[in-house]
């Protein structure tokens, strides 16, 4: 690990001073009468202070060290504790450079989206009905893993097909933050494996593209009712599931981008309006984030992989039982695990990747 100089050191300590500072002016201002009353205020600076928290605890374990150090250098001077500073003196000086490597990742530009909830959209691909298996085995995956965080997951456009499969299906998934752990997912899914049509044995290729989405806030996109053409329909389903008797399915499109949003799953019309309405902000603020320029873009850049829809991410090979992701070069022979949820390693890795090349940004 590389060692920390004294100027970075320094550099280190103040902004985690400056964050320090910040979180303990949150701490009193969210207790006050005027505040609380103000649900805007309060909900905005809650945000902040939890979002800061983690920041803090490591200021105030990086100060302690720092304290320790010195007071040890100081002992050097007193013959009698000098043998002890001596031992000592090396242990806390390779604990700071470890805190400081941890302070570095965690002082790094944040996603603003990352504290947010995610929709999640899974479209099948190239490979008729065997990508639409697919499709519905990378849903139950993503579903799984969320169950496994805790998060909450509801159904907004169930695009079910009557063999298993879906053309397109969209969730919701809420929780803490749920898109810094999933955006890295957006891209083409490659599989290969024998189908269950198949009779002759051979391999196939078939594949579903993920988009991942931040949920949209009210005070991030406004929208003109005008710019509205809203569709009602009686909702329909795999089999005859879900079938409604009631014009309770919405469509709305948005006439100046042309996005069109779906949803049956309610049997309430109001309810499925809302669901809608949230897909489709989720998608304009998408777009505008597409069009930002400036550092998040830049940022956005640095990502692993472009998060393009049109960008092969993973292929996930059962004959081999292989999962491997091609922007890290990653492979992982466990894939009934990956399949059942268990993505924690993939996301991790992807994460690492993510910091390691913002960190060289940093350095210059």
């Amino acid at each position: 690990m590389q060692s920390t100089s004294f100027n970075e050191q320094e550099r280190i300590a103040a902004q985690l001073e400056a964050i320090q500072g910040r979180y303990e002016e949150l701490s009193i201002r969210i207790t006050l009468p005027e505040v609380i009353a103000d649900t805007a205020t309060f909900t905005r600076l809650m945000r902040e202070h939890s979002e800061l928290s983690e920041l803090n605890d490591i200021a105030v374990g990086y100060k302690k060290l720092l304290d320790d150090i010195d007071a040890a250098r100081e002992l050097l001077e007193d013959p009698d504790m000098a043998e002890l500073a001596r031992e000592e003196l090396p242990q806390l000086e390779a604990q700071l450079d470890e805190a400081s490597q941890s302070a570095r990742i965690a002082l790094l530009p944040k996603d603003p989206d990352d504290y947010k909830n995610a929709l999640l959209e899974v479209r099948a691909g190239a490979g008729g009905d065997e990508a639409g298996l697919f499709g519905a085995q990378l849903l139950r995956m993503y579903t799984h893993y969320a169950d496994s965080q805790g998060w909450k997951v509801e159904m907004v456009e169930d695009g079910s097909t009557e063999l298993g499969g879906l053309k397109e299906s969209v969730i919701l998934i809420q929780g803490k933050n749920v898109f810094q752990k999933l955006k890295f997912e957006s891209g083409v899914h490659r599989v290969q494996r024998v189908p269950v049509t198949e009779s002759s044995g051979r391999i196939h290729t078939s594949t579903a593209t993920v988009a991942v989405l931040p949920e949209a806030e009210d005070v991030e996109v406004e929208i003109n009712p005008g710019d509205l053409r809203i569709d009602t329909y009686r909702a329909s389903g795999a089999g005859g599931q879900h079938v409604n008797r009631t014009d309770s399915a919405v469509r709305i499109t948005h006439i100046p981008t042309g996005l069109v949003v779906t949803s049956q799953d309610q049997r309430s019309q109001i309810q499925n309006r809302e669901k809608a309405m949230r897909v489709l902000k989720s998608r304009l603020y998408e777009l505008q984030r597409e069009q930002q320029e400036g550092e998040y873009a830049n940022r956005r850049r640095l990502q692993v992989g472009t998060g393009d829809r049109s960008e092969r991410i993973r292929t996930y090979n059962f004959p081999q039982g292989r999962v491997t992701d091609h922007r890290i070069g990653l492979t992982l022979y466990k894939i009934d695990e990956i399949m059942e949820g268990h993505l924690e390693e993939i996301i991790d890795a992807l994460t690492l990747a993510e910091q390691t090349a913002l960190l060289n940004e940093s350095r210059g």
